[in-house]
Order: C-alpha cells, then sequence, then structure tokens
C-alpha cells in the first residue's frame, strides 16, 4: 500500500494553511498514494490565545474539515487529518486538539481526541502549558479501514507507552502520531521514542510532522522540528522526511507486522504484575 505523509510549514492563517495542504493532498493522490496524513494541527500554528479565538471553528463550522474530506472523497482516498485546533462549547474556552480518519467517500469514520496535555519545561526560555489553551480528550480511540486497524495518537502522547500497548492489544497495527515537536525534544528524543513504540507493539508508526519557523504577523513565532518518520513494526526508520516541508511517499507491507510480532511476541508474553513495596 502506497503511503504519503506531508511535511507542513503552517502558519497562523487557516485559509492559507489549507490551500497548501490542499495541494499537498492531491499532489499525493496524483502519485498514487492510498493513505495520506497531515501533521498536528494542520489548520492552524499561533501563539496567541486570543488570534485562535477569531480564527478557529467549531467542528461543524471548520472549513478545513470540509474541504479535506470533500478532498479525499474526490480522489477515492483514505486521509489522516493528524489533528484540528478546534473550538468547543466548554465553559472555560479552552480548545480541542482533535484528528481524524476520513474513508475514500468522504466520511469521518474516527475521532480522537489528544489525551496528554505538553505542559513542560524545556528550557529556561521555552516551556509549554498546552492544557491552559486546550482540554485533554479521556478516550483511546481505533479507526477501522480496509487495511487494517489504526491507533490514533497525537505528538506529546509519544511519551506514554502504556496508550500505544493499549491500542495495540485492541487490534491495531498501524499507530499514527502526528506531531508539531519541539526541536529541542525532537533533536534528542523524536527518532527513539518513535522506533520505540515501533518494537514494543510490533506496529508501524506513521508520524507525519511540522517543520520549521511559523510564520505570525503580530505574534511570537514558533519552531518545530520535522523529520516526518515512517518506522517498521521491526523498529526500523523507512522514511526520514528530513527538514523540507513537502510530500512524502513509501509502501507499507502490512505482512510485516504478523512477521515482527512472530519473531519476538512481547504483546503476547506481557504479564501482570504487584507493585513494588
Amino acid at each position: 500500500m502506497k503511503i504519503a505523509l506531508l511535511q507542513l510549514n503552517v502558519s497562523d492563517d487557516p485559509a492559507a494553511n489549507l490551500e497548501v495542504t490542499r495541494a499537498h493532498v492531491r499532489t499525493a493522490a496524483d502519485q498514487g498514494a492510498q493513505f495520506v496524513l497531515t501533521p498536528e494541527v494542520t489548520n492552524c500554528i499561533s501563539t496567541s490565545r486570543s488570534h485562535q479565538n477569531g480564527v478557529l471553528r467549531l467542528e461543524n463550522d471548520d472549513l478545513t474539515l470540509k474541504t479535506l474530506r470533500a478532498e479525499a472523497k474526490a480522489h477515492g482516498i483514505w486521509l489522516l487529518i493528524g489533528s484540528l485546533a478546534l473550538k468547543t462549547q466548554d465553559a472555560d474556552g479552552r480548545f480541542a486538539n482533535r484528528s481524524f480518519v476520513i474513508d475514500p467517500q468522504g466520511e469521518i469514520v474516527a475521532r480522537y481526541d489528544k489525551i496528554h496535555m505538553f505542559d513542560v519545561d524545556v528550557t529556561p526560555e521555552e516551556t509549554w502549558r498546552e492544557s491552559e489553551g486546550y482540554r485533554p480528550g479521556s478516550e483511546a480511540v481505533l479507526a477501522q479501514t480496509d487495511f487494517g486497524q489504526i491507533g490514533m495518537t497525537i505528538c506529546y502522547d509519544l511519551r506514554f507507552p502504556k496508550l500505544h500497548a493499549a491500542l495495540a492489544n485492541a487490534g491495531a497495527q498501524v499507530l499514527t502520531v502526528p506531531a508539531a515537536f519541539s526541536p529541542v525534544t525532537g533533536a534528542a528524543h523524536w527518532h527513539t521514542l518513535l522506533r520505540a513504540r515501533a518494537i514494543e507493539t510490533g506496529c508501524f508508526v506513521l508520524a507525519p510532522a511540522q517543520t520549521g519557523e511559523h510564520a505570525s504577523e503580530k505574534h511570537k513565532t514558533r519552531k518545530t522540528y520535522g523529520h516526518s518518520l515512517v518506522v517498521s513494526p521491526w523498529g526500523e526508520v523507512q522514511m526520514d522526511a528530513g527538514e523540507a516541508p513537502g510530500v512524502y511517499i513509501t509502501d507499507l507491507d502490512m505482512g510485516e507486522v504478523m512477521r515482527a510480532r512472530s519473531r519476538v511476541p512481547s504483546l503476547e508474553n506481557a504479564r501482570s504484575f504487584d507493585g513494588p513495596g
């Protein structure tokens, strides 16, 4: 199966971002991709909550979602919208960071809200409190496709192996990790963590990523690491997109999942145990 990871450098302008993303989806489909994946926050990257309040929409009103569903239908492809920043009706006004799997008829077959919030102090100069602007999800999600089951995660979820193990034990053969990773933590941990999740679960890990410096006319800019990856169930990096935005295509042999799991059946061998002390 041919897949395409879109590596994007989005700004804080959802309309402009959509034009680029739609063009990349069409390029991927024209090159034969049957499954196309976009990164986290495909519609907008902004460090300003007030700006987000002005440009983000509820799911039912979001133009990016509507347009990309139409593109999936027009090209007859499966599409992972890695995530969209969306308004919610929560009383505290926090947004959702929501991933979607779209089928070749343009229908939404699964939604996943990011569970783990990036509340960290990476360096004295780089601190994040994602939970101040986004409310966490609470449910792990599998998406059924005609090529296998997808376990959906987003970015910081990558650091929590129990989530990925639960998805694999529930039937996932592919794990999606759309991301907008920090350059500091990306250089230190991105490849290692993605390979570890693949090795532990015997799944393909597909990680489309944001890259570069993200433009903003009025607010502080943000940088992301890039290096969209495809990791095989044996833990080998099958594709690394480097730092340039664009469309990156490779083939998946889904038979590799069974072969890796038969060689080291760690999911079957796992045992429960009592805690220390």
